[in-house]
């Protein structure tokens, strides 16, 4: 150990910045796991909680206090609560108050059809957030290093990552994306699906988190599951009288009310693999389809598209941690991809 050792000055911290959630490691461990949210006081504009805390606060805030979620379709959508939120998520590292202001090497995990001028407000972001070094990764690039896959082999891989505001598809071979689709269907329009389809049908109004643990609890890509779960109570804002009450709903009605937008993920997968070489088509027959990301979890989804493409679907172990694994190794590794972008 060196004299100033305790000094700890450059930290080597890997970020998977989703719209749903934002997951840190440092040191080789997930150290953070946060929803991706802000509170802030309206009167001085200072942040009062992120993650957790503030995901508490979501729809129930007065007028002083509003919370925000900086990211939308897996980018920024508001710079300064972004930077907000990452700095006091940075904070979350250490335990205690520190001596010296660290400086740090970042690499940021973003979505494959990310513009140049989104790619420029993540390292602009992360710039404000203390970060020296800032280098961006995509994240189905990500996703097949943290299930474990060898990139850099002349063998076509097929990464699905569903994550809240975007679903990345792409074809992984010789360190490089061969060919990718990226949409705008992910889980969060799959809580707006659920809440559309509770007004529609139910008569009832119900916030983004009460969808949030109807699709965790009840939600299904398939009407037909051989271990359904159980009916799922809901509680919200009857329409008609405005009086709070509470339905039942089964996991066939979430099923079908999710039916358009996994159809658009569905298509996404065909075009993907429409493009896809020859050759590499071959060795994704051989290989499957990998699936991650949150929206990984839902009950017969993987059954859906192995019946669809008439492939072979394996769901990642611990989806919702696969981007962040694999940025952590890309960490480790800088000098080893080549696809990792700097500024």
């Amino acid at each position: 150990m060196g004299l100033f050792s305790f000094l700890d000055l450059t930290h080597d911290i890997a970020i998977d910045l989703g719209t749903a959630n934002t997951l840190i490691i440092y040191k080789d461990e997930v150290v953070v796991d946060e929803p991706s949210i802000v509170a802030i006081d309206r009167a001085t504009d200072k942040v009062i909680a992120v993650g957790k805390k503030a995901m508490q606060m979501h729809g129930k805030t007065h007028d002083n206090i509003k919370t925000i979620r900086p990211l939308k379709d897996g980018v920024i959508a508001d710079f300064e609560a972004a930077e907000s939120m990452i700095r006091e998520m940075i904070k979350m590292l250490y335990p205690k108050s520190r001596l010296f202001t660290p400086s740090y090497k970042m690499v940021i995990c973003i979505p494959s059809g990310i513009t140049e001028v989104e790619k420029k407000a993540v390292f602009n972001s992360a710039e404000s957030a203390g970060a020296k070094e800032r280098y961006l990764i995509h994240e189905p690039m990500a996703a097949a290093l943290g299930i474990g896959i060898d990139v850099s082999e002349p063998i076509g891989n097929m990464i699905i990552d569903i994550g809240g505001g975007t679903t990345e598809i792409a074809v992984i071979a010789l360190m490089g994306i061969v060919c990718d689709q990226s949409i705008r269907v992910a889980g969060d329009e799959f809580t707006q699906n659920i809440i559309n389809y509770l007004r529609r049908e139910h008569n009832i109004l119900i916030g983004e988190r009460t969808a949030e643990n109807i699709k965790i609890n009840a939600g299904s890509a398939l009407t037909d599951l051989e271990n359904p779960p159980e009916d799922y109570p809901v509680n919200g804002r009857d329409l008609m009288t405005g009086i709070p009450k509470q339905v039942t709903v089964h996991y066939s009605e979430i099923a079908s009310c999710l039916d358009k937008s996994i159809s658009k993920i569905e298509e996404a997968v065909l075009k993907a693999l429409e493009i896809t070489p020859p050759e590499l088509a071959a060795d994704i027959y051989r290989t499957g389809i990998y699936l991650t990301g949150g929206g990984a979890l839902l009950r017969g989804l993987d059954k859906r598209i192995a019946a669809k493409t008439k492939l072979k679907v394996h769901v990642a172990d611990d989806p919702l941690r696969a981007v962040v694994r694999g940025t952590g190794t890309a960490l480790k590794n800088i000098d080893k991809y080549p696809f990792l972008m700097s500024k």
